[in-house]
């Protein structure tokens, strides 16, 4: 039997943020051979283990010799963390995908907003304006659209069946080739087949995370592969979607819509929370645009289920196994 005596403890801190706040939560959820200390009452140990943090430091990581892992307390790696991680071959790196189901279903509510036009005809209505009803408003019917999910993973796998049951043909993109061409009634394909599959798209939905391999993926010329009146749907991050190329063929009429949740600017610190426009091109004059602050994954509900997933990879490496979710610091996820 392990006593407090003999036990190897396992060393985690949480430097400054909001996961700093529920770490009692998270200490009540672990064996007691892990030891978490947290900013701003604890100092990072000399021997700490393992950090959690999304933005770890070098200054973090060099304070700690015995480290041996970051955790990203979320879905998706910053290229910053990326670029970081590589200088050190001896830490591994792992992240969270306690939000799929969160994510998706933003997704779907973007993808519904902007195919059912949601937005402007609320926004006419609060001036009580109700000639849209009358004038034909445009509304596209999803029911026998052609979906394709680009970065078929955990998120893609939650959307698909919802899709499934609105009488949409689905298909996802894996950046290697699948193993089966078809998983669950959805037909799945490599990324170097993508060209082929756009014209055949009326909802692109992009879940991809950014990599040097993702940036710019979708460019000009795929955006102008989608059938005309096709919508896009972004919940990865911005910059996997060229910047300039979807502001024109939104702006153009070219694309019917898009529901839009990650960006190409954001606020450099909380004082800019209140007047920073996400792109330097101006989304926010179109109409056929829904944007949303990056807030898709989010949910308090959620938080649960991300202190339970932490828990259970910091049990796991407790027990001296190895830590699911691991991430490949080239490529990104």
């Amino acid at each position: 039997m392990m006593t407090a005596e003999t036990a190897t403890f396992l060393k985690v801190h949480i430097p400054p943020s909001d996961l700093a706040q529920r770490v009692d939560q998270l200490r009540a959820l672990v064996p007691p051979v892990v030891r978490i200390t947290a900013a701003p009452d604890d100092a990072q140990p000399a021997d700490c283990h393992i950090l959690v943090h999304g933005a770890a430091s070098s200054e973090w990581l060099d304070a700690s010799p015995s480290l041996r892992a970051v955790i990203v307390p979320f879905a998706g790696v910053s290229p910053e963390m990326q670029h970081l991680l590589q200088q050190y071959p001896a830490i591994d790196l792992h992240n969270l995908h306690y939000n799929d189901v969160a994510t998706a279903e933003f997704a779907l509510a973007l993808m519904f907003a902007a195919a059912k036009f949601v937005v402007p005809l609320d926004r006419l209505l609060r001036l009580g304006d109700w000639r849209q009803r009358y004038t034909g408003a445009p509304s596209l019917l999803l029911s026998g659209r052609r979906v394709l999910i680009l970065g078929y993973g955990a998120i893609g796998r939650q959307i698909a069946p919802v899709c499934q049951a609105l009488g949409m043909q689905v298909r996802g993109v894996r950046r290697q080739k699948p193993p089966a061409p078809i998983a669950d009634g959805v037909e799945l394909f490599s990324t170097d087949q993508l060209a082929s599959l756009l014209p055949e798209t009326d909802v692109l939905i992009c879940v991809l995370p950014q990599t040097p391999q993702t940036v710019g993926l979708i460019g000009a010329a795929q955006l102008g592969a989608l059938p005309e009146q096709a919508i896009v749907v972004n919940v990865g991050r911005g910059p996997v979607i060229d910047e300039e190329a979807l502001y024109h063929a939104l702006q153009s009429g070219r694309l019917a819509g898009a529901g839009i949740d990650v960006w190409y600017t954001y606020p450099h610190g909380e004082e800019d929370r209140s007047h920073t426009l996400p792109s330097r091109f101006p989304f926010h004059e179109l109409d056929n645009v829904v944007m949303s602050p990056h807030r898709g994954g989010w949910l308090e509900a959620a938080e649960g289920r991300r202190l339970q997933e932490l828990a259970a990879l910091l049990t796991v490496a407790a027990n001296g196994g190895k830590m699911p979710n691991r991430v490949d610091k080239v490529l990104g996820y």
